[in-house]
């Protein structure tokens, strides 16, 4: 583990539909997604309850989105945390689609 957290790697699983941390004793924590033109957007987040608590949760986030911000795509933060964490860091808050910002309560981009 590394001071921003666990040592994990994050590796989009495009087959899957979705971003995934092999946890070394098969299981696997994820974040699951649709694409549509210009578009992810992330439905659910899984970690294994034993690994909770841990940062790999957010950990998924920051590579996914940083993935989103890479690929030019819009996030539409479905699953409820990544809206929690979208509302909560502002630097991300501009890959928010438009019409995804008034449910998170932001201003228009």
């Amino acid at each position: 583990m590394t001071d921003d957290g666990p040592d994990y790697e994050v590796h989009d699983n495009p087959d899957r539909h979705r971003f995934e941390i092999d946890l070394g004793d098969g299981t696997v924590a994820l974040a699951a997604y649709m694409l549509s033109p210009g578009k992810i957007t992330f439905t659910h987040t899984e970690v294994p309850e034993k690994h909770e608590g841990k940062g790999i949760g957010t950990l998924l986030i920051r590579a996914a989105l940083a993935s989103a911000r890479e690929r030019g795509l819009r996030v539409v933060p479905v699953c409820r945390f990544f809206a929690a964490y979208m509302k909560k860091h502002e630097e991300v808050q501009d890959l928010v689609d438009p019409s995804y910002r008034p449910i998170l309560g932001l201003d228009p981009a």
